[in-house]
């Protein structure tokens, strides 16, 4: 890793998704002494509540719980050690963000004015750059072209951030990623799965032969790992935070959402570096026999 203490920005759609994708990198780089801040660009307005007594605060009944997730999203950071901020949020103004969780494509929800996936590319980019500009990270870390699965909000995240990172001049930009998934990871997280059912939760196991979100490709379009199985207990105790969102099971190693399927907590992830004036994942190195373990430095 890195000797020099460096900045790290990761850009996400909503409270919990830094912690999903990149928790442990985060407690990692964390770890080993460097600054981590986290922008998450709306408040998961229109997410599904898990815990019966906390689903009044969801957008069909009280709509507050914009505001109970930043706490959440505040006490997860305080655990992994990272600082954070929120997209266009002005609290001077009382404004705790600028846009609105879009929520699933053709929901009502997505037609809002305010809602992430209708905002001016060109606005949202420049007030990501102004945060690139104030943290001077030396990588941005973001989703792919996909936004991992398809979710509005997360492939506007990726277009605004990459259009962000490239307004900087060439001299000013920091490296860009995307986080990914080896496929040969995701299907060996599926019959662990198999191998180690969390116990008393119901939760369905996925299919290690059924279909994969986009952020899971080809082994080698994954050019970068962050493995530290050492650090699970540390992102499981950020994702515990995210009450609303996700449950972890007693093993510390397995977590569901909304949707009460089960999935491993592994202990490694992956990254590739993104072009950010196409938004595509940049060409891989032919000539590297295995992938880089250093996001800062390409070290192996």
């Amino acid at each position: 890793m890195s000797a020099q203490p460096e900045s790290l920005l990761f850009v996400h759609a909503h409270p919990d998704d830094e912690t999903l994708t990149a928790g442990l990198t985060m407690a990692r780089y964390v770890r080993d002494g460097h600054r981590v801040h986290v922008l998450t660009c709306t408040l998961g307005e229109e997410g599904e509540v898990i815990p019966p007594e906390l689903r009044h605060l969801d957008a069909a009944h009280d709509d507050v719980l914009g505001a109970h997730r930043l706490e959440e999203l505040r006490a997860a950071m305080a655990v992994l050690g990272a600082t954070h901020e929120v997209l266009g949020a002005d609290l001077a103004e009382g404004a705790l963000s600028r846009y609105r969780d879009s929520g699933m494509a053709g929901t009502p929800s997505a037609a809002n004015p305010d809602a992430f996936v209708n905002a001016d590319v060109d606005e949202a980019a420049a007030l990501v750059a102004d945060v690139v500009r104030r943290v001077r990270p030396a990588i941005v870390v973001t989703y792919d072209e996909h936004g991992g699965y398809c979710h509005p909000d997360h492939v506007q995240t990726h277009r605004v951030t990459c259009a962000a990172v490239a307004s900087l001049p060439p001299e000013q930009r920091p490296e860009l990623y995307a986080v990914l998934v080896p496929e040969s990871w995701a299907r060996e997280d599926r019959v662990w799965l198999a191998e180690h059912p969390p116990t008393g939760t119901g939760w369905e196991l996925p299919d290690p032969d059924g279909d994969y979100p986009p952020s899971v490709v080809a082994d080698d379009l994954v050019t970068h790992e962050v493995v530290s199985p050492e650090l699970v207990p540390v992102q499981a105790a950020a994702l515990r935070e995210h009450v609303t969102q996700v449950t972890v099971a007693e093993s510390g190693d397995v977590y569901a959402l909304s949707n009460d399927i089960a999935a491993r907590i592994p202990g490694r992830e992956g990254f590739s570096r993104l072009d950010p004036t196409t938004g595509r994942l940049a060409p891989p190195d032919t000539q590297a026999s295995r992938r880089h373990t250093d996001l800062l430095r390409g070290d192996r």
